[in-house]
């Protein structure tokens, strides 16, 4: 039993710590993205698309890829260039690709939420666990030394801890942030085709079920910081699967659907309270 919840919790972070990765850069970068539930549901439905048409899993999960990415400029680019606020930004990008692809869904395909793609390719298994989890796990150490070691880096975080100070320094502080945004609807995209491709085999306009905010709180409770952000999606990665095996123990739907959530407040409260903490240790 614990084996199978463990692999059942493994197979639930990979997307929340691909979509969380992706939102960290650019949390790193200034900008808190809000737009991630948007761009992993388009990045579903797309990779489902594209996976049932040409028959390959892979062409599947890049154009996800970079449907997410061209979502993720976009939002970007309406914040940096318009001056859009950040939150209402993602929260309106996210409420438009709900929109669309409910109408895509009963409009075009002519299905009622739910949409099964004939020739679906699902993700292979390489010990156990597919090619997106393998990836994550290599992105996640590669992800911490990048912001630390390189140009690109030591430059998304100057961005991000000064923007105006970054553009003085002659910084292209504004195509940073875009760059940061675009890479994280990347990694958000290639999260959604995992819900389709790698769990459960069709699309379903409900599927991304908050996982784009979960992986808000992962990154917050991670403070913007790789590994501990990887764990944080960890932690929520087992209370849903662990969720999964309260249902079938006859517990009520009503307070296993709310687990996930609580988790997050439970999480979000703990940090706000460790950062309170901090501030009157520094004070004192």
């Amino acid at each position: 039993m614990i084996t199978g919840l463990l692999m059942s919790a493994l197979l639930l972070w990979t997307p929340l710590a691909l979509a969380a990765m992706g939102g960290l850069l650019h949390r790193v970068g200034g900008v808190v993205n809000i737009g991630l539930e948007g761009q992993m549901l388009a990045g579903a439905l797309v990779g489902a698309l594209i996976s049932g048409t040409t028959g390959n899993w892979a062409l599947g999960v890049l154009a996800a890829g970079a449907t997410g990415g061209v979502i993720g400029l976009l939002m970007s680019l309406s914040i940096t260039r318009l001056g859009a606020n950040e939150i209402i930004a993602g929260l309106g990008f996210t409420i438009v690709i709900s929109g669309l692809i409910g109408y895509l869904l009963r409009s075009v395909f002519e299905v009622s939420g739910t949409l099964r793609v004939a020739g679906l390719d699902p993700l292979p298994r390489i010990l156990g666990l597919d090619p997106l989890f393998w990836l994550t796990v290599i992105l996640v150490p590669v992800i911490g030394w990048s912001l630390r070691n390189t140009v690109a880096g030591l430059r998304l975080r100057a961005t991000g801890d000064g923007f105006d100070a970054a553009n003085a320094l002659g910084l292209p502080a504004s195509r940073i942030r875009d760059t940061a945004g675009a890479l994280a609807g990347v990694f958000a995209g290639i999260a959604g085709s995992h819900l389709v491709l790698g769990q459960v085999g069709l699309f379903n306009e409900d599927m991304v079920a908050g996982r784009g905010f979960i992986a808000l709180a992962a990154f917050y409770f991670g403070r913007t910081r790789p590994l501990p952000t990887a764990l944080a999606c960890l932690l929520f990665a087992v209370f849903d699967a662990t969720q999964a095996r309260l249902q079938t123990a006859g517990v009520p739907a009503q307070l296993i659907q709310t687990l996930p959530y609580l988790v997050v407040i439970a999480v979000l409260t703990a940090t706000a309270v460790r950062d309170v903490r901090g501030k009157a240790r520094r004070a004192g």
